[in-house]
């Protein structure tokens, strides 16, 4: 079980970096060049797009890591979309893609896919190419698809918790907004899915962004010496839930993050850090957060909001981390570098 679920996280992990990276490393840009170039416009469509596929990039990297074959890791990537949330049909009939999907509840379609074509097997032979992918997406991803309105609720449950915790003092607030969104985009939990359910915003959208840089900032520096810059940065570019499999098996490894979070959930508070329920889900990630900020603060581009953007979204959290890291990894010895390592091959 250890072994299934490992695999499964590790699968999830790359789909989830491999899906969200081009946006999160253009997005931003080409928003400033479009006006200059028009024809960006459709290279920023396409990585809205490819956001889009995260269900279907997640089922096929869980069919590698588990090492099925063509047909049978295809037929997860399918059956995943379906149990998604992504297709939408529109009151005109048109089917749309929207968002990226309840992570959670792809993430079981994924599951009971690959346990699904395990136990098929070769018993279809030379029927395979026509019979799996289609029982693929009639069982398991039926099963996904009706499990849908559940995890959504789940999802809801998570953001009113939150709603409720926006009503007390701004600085302890920012602090436990903080600290839940650092852990949540651990999880795998939708962070963006979470703020818009309950349109987040204001200081609690900006402690939960300055959450989720307390994670990225804290897993990269972690992270390095186990891993290549390259996968180190990922954390801070992409998407901190690239540790997700590592957080689930050994939760302590997030506690230098997790004390980050809350110093910086606190000073959102006392420095009136905003945000809005889009970039409460994002960290450094596309620039979205701090862009935001800026954008919202009181004075716009003052030198008094680019020195509170730089110190807390980016000084401090490589300051809180490396000093907490140091105390756990070598005062306490809690972690050790190797907790992690992630196996991306």
């Amino acid at each position: 079980m250890k072994e299934f679920f490992g695999k499964l996280l590790n699968g999830m992990s790359i789909g989830i970096v491999v899906a969200l990276i081009p946006n999160a490393l253009l997005g931003e840009i080409l928003k400033l060049l479009i006006p200059h170039f028009p024809p960006l416009q459709h290279l920023f469509d396409i990585t809205v797009f490819t956001m889009s596929l995260l269900p279907v990039m997640i089922g096929v990297m869980v069919g590698i890591s588990f090492k099925l074959t063509s047909i049978q890791t295809a037929s997860v990537g399918i059956a995943s979309m379906v149990g998604s949330g992504v297709v939408q049909k529109t009151t005109e009939g048109v089917m749309t893609l929207n968002g990226i999907g309840i992570v959670i509840n792809i993430g079981i379609t994924a599951a009971l896919t690959v346990l699904f074509v395990q136990f098929l097997g070769d018993k279809l032979k030379a029927y395979a190419i026509l019979l799996m992918p289609t029982l693929s997406i009639l069982i398991p991803g039926m099963i996904g698809y009706l499990l849908l309105p559940f995890m959504k609720h789940s999802t809801g449950i998570i953001g009113i918790a939150v709603a409720h915790i926006t009503s007390l003092q701004p600085v302890l607030m920012g602090a436990l907004i903080a600290m839940i969104f650092c852990i949540i985009i651990l999880l795998p939990v939708s962070t963006v899915g979470v703020a818009t359910v309950i349109m987040l915003s204001g200081i609690g959208a900006g402690a939960a962004n300055l959450g989720i840089v307390a994670a990225g900032v804290g897993l990269a520096i972690s992270s390095y010496k186990a891993n290549s810059m390259g996968t180190a940065l990922a954390h801070v570019l992409g998407s901190p839930k690239i540790q997700m499999k590592n957080f689930l098996m050994k939760p302590q490894i997030a506690i230098p993050m997790l004390i980050t979070a809350a110093v910086l959930g606190a000073l959102a508070g006392i420095l009136n850090i905003q945000g809005t329920p889009y970039s409460a889900g994002f960290g450094l990630s596309g620039l979205v957060g701090p862009l935001n900020y800026m954008n919202l603060a009181e004075g716009g581009w003052n030198g008094r909001n680019i020195a509170i953007m730089l110190s807390t979204f980016l000084v401090l959290p490589i300051l809180l981390n490396v000093v907490l890291l140091y105390i756990f990894t070598r005062k306490l010895k809690m972690i050790k570098s190797a907790d992690y390592k992630l196996d991306f091959e």
